[in-house]
């Protein structure tokens, strides 16, 4: 029986570089664990065995949703969370946790996710993002066979609005801090499955985000901008969680071309409609870019300031740099020195994260 009502839900193949980790950091809270197989090679099977509950076989059919269903199928919970062997959690307000099950039975839940990213330099650093990852079996399962997302059972809910909570846990994912070789392999392996999805679904707009997102980690930025564009006429609700996110990939990708107004238009655009701190942020650093400083300070000051700072991960020190610089140079020392405890709180915060 589970400490706590949750079923931990890992599919793995050649993970033997971390799965050992991921099972360790997980044991401790007493969920029970099954992973799920898909033709490991190296000791993978071997060291889940050590840890988790069961351990299942899966033919690999290049569909992680039929591979993430089928590993829910075994548990014994109704609650699921889904978790990659690359991911660690750090820690769980297993109180917090309940509260919320308990109090919103049909929501999904969702994992404010720190990525590890490599850096110039050999350093790392690290981004959020925030990730569906928890629900009832009895109401949803995993849809897509690349990039899957949680989704209605019933069909007749496909376009409805999914309710969620943010789950009370850290988890580290150091699965982007990649080799270049390792890299261009998984956005390869990732672009010949959406590919295919697209032959099924060609109006889907996700699968041009995704789409988007692999080419930009390749730099094949015009491809990119052509995916994200195609994806932005797909659009039929604002309230997915990939559309904010692609509507920034775009103002990025714009700005590597060197096309900063047309990333300013499509930013000033919807900022009202995603006024968090991602968002804002992107908009301050874009108008920096363009030389209109003091609106790009009343911008950055108002990101720090933003219920969800936390999901900006490592651009919060950027954002504190910044409103820092610009105080500098319009001669208020004052000013300046107020933010400079936020960024050396933010330093010692990135080196826990990375360090975890």
């Amino acid at each position: 029986m589970s400490k706590i009502p949750v079923t931990v839900c890992i599919i793995a193949k050649n993970e033997e570089k971390h799965i050992e980790e991921c099972l360790k950091h997980l044991k401790k809270y007493g969920m029970e664990i099954i992973v799920t197989d898909t033709g490991s090679t190296d000791c993978t099977k071997e060291i889940a065995e050590k840890y988790a509950d069961k351990v299942v076989d899966f033919e690999w059919i290049n569909d992680f949703a039929a591979a993430r269903n089928y590993c829910a199928s075994f548990a014994s919970n109704n609650w699921i969370l889904a978790i990659d062997c690359d991911e660690y959690v750090t820690s769980i307000n297993v109180q917090g946790l309940r509260m919320l099950m308990q109090k919103f039975p049909r929501y999904t839940g969702v994992i404010r996710l720190k990525n590890l990213i490599p850096k110039a330099g050999g350093e790392t650093g690290y981004v959020s993002d925030d990730v569906p990852r928890m629900y009832n079996k009895n109401y949803y399962h995993f849809e897509a066979p690349v990039h899957e997302q949680i989704r209605f059972i019933d069909p007749t809910k496909k376009d409805d609005a999914m309710d969620a909570f943010l789950i009370p846990m850290e988890v580290i994912h150091h699965g982007y801090a990649l080799t270049g070789e390792d890299m261009e392999k998984k956005q390869q392996r990732n672009l010949e499955l959406l590919r295919r999805a697209m032959e099924e679904e060609p109006n889907n707009g996700y699968n041009y985000f995704q789409m988007g997102q692999s080419l930009f980690v390749l730099n094949d930025v015009d491809a990119a901008i052509a995916a994200y564009e195609k994806g932005m006429t797909l659009i039929d609700t604002t309230e997915s969680l990939y559309v904010p996110e692609m509507i920034m990939s775009l103002a990025k990708a714009y700005r590597a071309k060197g096309r900063l107004s047309e990333a300013l238009v499509l930013v000033e655009k919807y900022i009202e409609v995603y006024d968090t701190a991602k968002f804002n942020y992107l908009y301050a650093s874009l108008l920096k870019e363009d030389e209109q400083v003091v609106k790009a300070l009343m911008i950055f000051v108002k990101t720090t300031m933003k219920k969800d700072i936390d999901t900006l991960g490592e651009n919060l020190l950027s954002c504190y740099a910044n409103i820092i610089q610009i105080y500098k140079a319009m001669g208020n020392e004052e000013m300046a020195e107020l933010f400079v405890k936020k960024l050396q709180q933010c330093e010692m915060e990135k080196e826990r994260v990375v360090n975890s």
